[in-house]
């Protein structure tokens, strides 16, 4: 079997760590001076209006019933109950048309999301509004923020295109979210769990409430740590988050800086066939033959990562009618990852030959040290019949890549830290829009939205050469929504997207941007026992860059241009409260997913189905109440089979699956000591189903990466 390891470009995105503390402690000194003289400037105001930052600033990216658009939401307390350490993409896991993955096996480590057949890199994260998909590689890596769901309010996610926000276009979905808001009151916390593969995370949460009714102070370190369901596939991760917030009559002025260290054991080779029946559980990364013969794994086949992110928001209320919302923004992120590499070819490392020897044994690490910054920023008129948001925001990223050798058997000329290439790159990406909701009569309200996108990347690469492009976006959007009566909402939306190539994209050569043209048809009905949300949209792509299912010589997925495609569906979503004690919260997805006239390497195959695109997702949530102090949840999720690649081989089929969990918790409200102390067990896959939810091709052969069987995480939480 062949050992596949990470590219460069995915290593963009999974190890960058090992923050510069000489640049922290300016940046924080700056956020807190200039939210020191900011509440200065507020004391000054007259109005006697209070804004929340969720009121102004989350207005600019989020929507409502009001706005033709199909999203979920989840906040605080739909997350609590299962939030015993595994990523944010598994909390979201039941939600409509979300497919999830984790390397792992468990939950903990790297996970994956696709949305509506749309992988992470076409999912348009922002927190506060701020961008976090990668610039490069357009993904996300929640490994690199471990907890963060401790620290997050509420989250929405906007399936298809969405509405206007900051960084790369959503091609599947848009997912924003608001960190924690202020307490008026002193809290503390502290939680603790335990469970499968000696799994655990540790938490520790603090607010000072309001001083004097302005000031609070907040903050929260955690530590997780977990061996994984796959061999090796440890994880040990640490991550912090503090804020300082004023309140003014008018004024919400927010400094946040947090973010997280992470060291896991590489686990993303997958496994063939054979081995998925006799050894699920192995893990190829690391493995090696040494000079006596022996197998053995190399006990540093690791991935290292440090990031940190710096935010100071202003929101400020100038009247009833108008409101605004600047933000700057920094990020840094240094680290690499580590591969020990047998047999390889001296020159690909700028190693002479030693005599006759042309081939060595080395370790290599493979860096990237990176800058992510810029400013976001949005103004809001609202009055009885019209709401009109103005905002935009430019960012600008740079990065360095480099390799270096720390250990070879025969390491020629080389010299302690010599570097074997060295790549920059640098993207701005800036854009304004504007958004309106009319009213024009009691029942029929109409949306519009505008976006001018501009991109300009910059690459010296030795895996995608020199890339110079400049890339002009508009992308406008549309809607109607019309109220029937109390109860029933129809609504339908048009919304166009464009969207440039990633870094590894451009290692194919002659890459297009690809288009897409986004339409959505609704109906939400609301009782007090029964709320449905039910539409049907067609994405019809030009150029649509689809995984292949295979992956270069270095481990990165392969995408490629398909000249038209796409994506029909029907999704359902609804809410049944049956009796006090009893809520049912079922979704379902139908959908077809289409490559048209598809031709590959000179072979015709018209069409097919798009890789990694189930034609059935469904889940859902049963929730039991006999007391309202627990709460019995069975948690379901259907994933029909799928294909790897876009021909439709037998081989690239995955099976569909069945999952179920169950999530109990029971809370007691001391009357003194503890506000609360909540017990929470959860039994993931109570049915031990042996199943597999991502892979790839290896020519035509499939590599799976299975997912753990019956596994539990119990935790404990006391609130002060």
């Amino acid at each position: 079997m062949k050992t596949i390891f990470k590219s460069t470009e995915v290593l963009n995105y999974k190890a960058f760590k090992v923050q510069n503390r000489s640049r922290i402690k300016p940046i924080f000194l700056i956020l807190f001076s200039l939210l020191y003289s900011l509440s200065s400037i507020a004391q000054e105001q007259d109005s006697t209006k209070v804004n929340k930052l969720d009121d102004v600033l989350v207005s600019a990216v989020r929507v409502t019933t009001k706005t033709p658009v199909s999203f979920s939401n989840l906040d605080k307390k739909d997350i609590k109950y299962r939030n015993l350490g595994q990523d944010i993409p598994i909390l979201m896991n039941y939600l409509p048309s979300v497919v999830t993955t984790s390397d792992a096996g468990n939950g903990f480590g790297y996970t994956g999301i696709r949305v509506r057949g749309s992988d992470a890199t076409r999912v348009n994260v922002t927190i506060n509004g701020i961008p976090y998909n990668d610039a490069e590689s357009q993904g996300t890596f929640w490994v690199n923020m471990p907890d963060f769901a401790s620290s997050v309010e509420s989250l929405q996610l906007q399936r298809g295109v969405g509405t206007s926000t900051n960084g790369s276009s959503a091609f599947g979905a848009s997912l924003n979210m608001l960190t924690d808001n202020y307490a008026t009151k002193a809290t503390g916390e502290v939680s603790s769990s335990y469970g499968s593969f000696n799994s655990n995370k540790n938490t520790v949460k603090f607010s000072t409430g309001l001083l004097n009714d302005h000031f609070e102070l907040a903050g929260r370190l955690s530590s997780l740590k977990s061996d994984g369901y796959i061999d090796r596939a440890s994880s040990d991760l640490k991550s912090y988050f503090l804020q300082g917030t004023y309140v003014g009559k008018t004024t919400l002025i927010k400094a946040l800086v947090f973010g997280g260290t992470e060291k896991t054991y590489q686990s993303w080779n997958g496994i063939d066939a054979e081995t998925l029946v006799n050894n699920r559980t192995y893990n190829s990364a690391g493995q090696y033959t040494d000079e006596a013969g022996n197998t053995r794994y190399y006990d540093n086949e690791t991935d290292n990562y440090k990031q940190d992110h710096y935010q100071l928001h202003w929101s400020e209320s100038f009247s009833d009618k108008w409101s605004s919302n600047l933000a700057i923004h920094y990020t840094k992120g240094k680290g690499y990852y580590e591969n020990y590499k047998e047999d390889a070819d001296m020159a690909d490392y700028n190693l002479q030959p030693v005599g006759t020897i042309t081939t060595t044994d080395l370790v290599r690490q493979k860096w990237l040290d990176n800058d992510f910054y810029g400013t976001t920023f949005s103004v809001k008129y609202k009055e009885e019949k019209l709401d009109v948001i103005l905002g935009g925001g430019w960012n600008k990223y740079e990065g360095d890549h480099f390799g270096k050798v720390i250990w070879a058997r025969y390491a020629s000329q080389s010299e302690p830290g010599d570097h074997y290439y060295d790549d920059s790159s640098t993207k701005t990406d800036g854009n304004i829009f504007a958004k309106a909701n009319y009213q024009f009569t009691e029942k029929l309200s109409f949306y519009g939205d505008l976006q001018y996108r501009n991109v300009k990347y910059k690459a010296n690469s030795n895996e995608t050469g020199l890339v110079d492009d400049n890339f002009n976006f508009f992308n406008p959007k549309a809607g109607l929504n019309y109220e029937i009566n109390g109860s029933n909402t129809l609504y339908f939306s048009y919304a166009r997207a464009n969207r440039e190539p990633n870094r590894t994209d451009y290692e194919g050569g002659n890459v297009k941007p690809e288009k897409l043209n986004d339409f959505e048809l609704g109906w939400r009905f609301n009782s007090e026992k029964f709320q449905l949300n039910s539409n049907v949209y067609y994405m019809a792509y030009k150029d649509q860059l689809i995984l292949t299912g295979t992956l270069d010589d270095v481990g990165a997925p392969i995408r490629a241009n398909t000249e038209k495609s796409y994506r029909l569906g029907f999704e359902v979503d609804a809410t049944i409260k049956l009796s006090e004690k009893f809520i049912l919260r079922p979704n379902f997805t139908l959908s077809s997913n289409k490559n048209l006239d598809l031709a590959v390497e000179g072979a015709y195959y018209g069409t097919t189905n798009i890789a990694y695109s189930p034609n059935v997702i469904a889940g859902n949530i049963i929730v039991y109440s006999p007391v309202q102090s627990l709460h019995i949840s069975l948690l379901q999720k259907y994933v029909g089979e799928q294909y790897m690649n876009n021909i439709e081989l037998p081989a690239a089929k995955l099976a569909d699956y069945f999952v179920n969990d169950l999530n109990i918790s029971y809370e007691i409200k001391p009357k003194s000591i503890f506000k609360s102390i909540m017990i929470t067990g959860l039994v993931n896959n109570v049915l031990d189903k042996k199943y597999v939810s991502n892979g790839y091709m290896y020519d035509v052969y499939p590599y799976y990466y299975p997912q753990s069987g019956i596994n539990f995480l119990a935790g404990l939480t006391l609130k002060f």
